[in-house]
């Protein structure tokens, strides 16, 4: 299919996100393969002769592992058996990326509480950071061993673009058994035509990829589109190919694409802001006044006692909260500077009361603007 898409030039970059997904590592119905991996692996050891940096995102670890198991492998269906399959599989999973890299392979498994957490989050991005320093090859997932479904990250297409952020990378490269985003199912209507470059993902472009339930969908082009829209809010372009392709892949080598280019945002979004958007759940919940809420959603006020109208959940001092108006609409996130229990008693309150009701103040602001951020985005699309 890559044949229908014109040739275009890769983003100029110097630090890039590679996500592979299982599609291109799993042999039909066995273990991992090395088929498609050849290629990738060769794209990634050029990048690093000439100067540049890949951050490795890669799935594959339930398919190694349902497949050491055998015939006597657990259906997938429950977490419990996913987390022992992802466990088993990890291993094999990192050494099919060693054996193709001369380069020193490194693991590292991010969870949702890690990329929650500010504290952790940055340390994760330090370690990212460091191991690319060290010219190591870091290959992340997420570490399903310990996740619970209301705090999966869901997808590695998602975490490859929180990646992407965390390390400040040029490009997100996302790589898959379908060469491009089409404007319909292309495995069910022969008419379906490839989009070469996608300026602005707004809900009409989000639409091509299909519902959950078609096979695009499934096959996660929607989940695609969801995580370059991610990385656009940071910056960051995202470029969508075959991996099964080793010319598409040996032409990304000379920074050509045949694929599909999804531009980023005209600007950068400060790392700060972008995190406290795309962090994947909040502790905990502010509902808040009319007032607040609309002062609020233009991003640039702090919420104060007076726009608090209750809390919600047993958030701390520093977690990030969701605010959201009287209608239970999110309107902004942010880190708030009391806990739960302090931000009900403040509801309501003058800034000058605090200390006389608390008998100590962490400042004037629940949130302070410089910590929150608002949920509309362009294009109509929340985080």
């Amino acid at each position: 299919m890559s044949g229908h898409l014109p040739e275009q030039a890769l983003p100029n970059w110097r630090c890039a996100v590679l996500k592979v997904g299982s599609n291109l590592l799993a042999a039909d119905g066995g273990g991992l393969t090395d088929r498609y991996a050849v290629a990738l692996a060769a794209f990634i050891g050029a990048s690093h002769a000439a100067g540049r940096k890949v951050v490795l995102v890669s799935s594959g670890a339930v398919a190694a592992g349902r497949a050491l198991l055998r015939e006597h492998a657990p259906a997938a269906g429950d977490l419990a058996a996913r987390q022992a399959l992802a466990a088993l599989g990890q291993a094999p999973m990192i050494a099919l990326w060693q054996s193709l890299s001369a380069r020193p392979v490194a693991q590292v498994l991010l969870t949702h509480d890690d990329l929650r957490n500010r504290r952790r989050y940055l340390n994760a991005r330090t370690t990212l950071r460091g191991l690319l320093t060290l010219d190591v090859l870091p290959v992340v997932n997420e570490n399903d061993t310990v996740a619970v479904d209301e705090l999966k990250l869901g997808d590695n297409d998602n975490l490859a673009a929180i990646v992407a952020a965390l390390v400040d990378a040029d490009l997100l490269l996302i790589a898959s058994d379908i060469d491009a985003l089409y404007n319909a199912d292309p495995r069910r209507d022969p008419q379906a035509a490839p989009i070469a470059h996608v300026g602005v993902l707004t809900p009409e472009v989000l639409a091509m990829a299909g519902g959950s339930g078609s096979v695009v969908g499934t096959g996660g082009m929607r989940t695609k589109l969801e995580a370059a829209s991610k990385a656009a809010a940071a910056g960051i372009p995202t470029v969508l190919f075959s991996g099964r392709d080793a010319a598409t892949v040996e032409a990304l080598g000379h920074d050509r694409l045949h694929g599909t280019l999804v531009d980023a945002a005209a600007t950068r979004m400060q790392a700060r802001k972008y995190w406290l958007r795309h962090a994947p759940a909040a502790a905990g919940c502010i509902s808040v006044d009319a007032g607040a809420a609309h002062a609020l959603a233009g991003g640039r006020a702090s919420l104060l006692p007076g726009g608090v109208a209750g809390a919600q959940g047993e958030f701390q001092r520093g977690d990030l909260v969701e605010i959201v108006d009287a209608g239970g609409k999110a309107v902004a996130r942010g880190l708030c500077q009391y806990a739960a229990g302090e931000v009900r008693r403040l509801a309501g309150r003058h800034s000058r009361d605090i200390e006389a009701v608390l008998g100590y103040s962490y400042g004037n602001e629940v949130v302070h603007r410089d910590d929150l951020v608002a949920l509309e985005t362009a294009g109509g699309m929340t985080a």
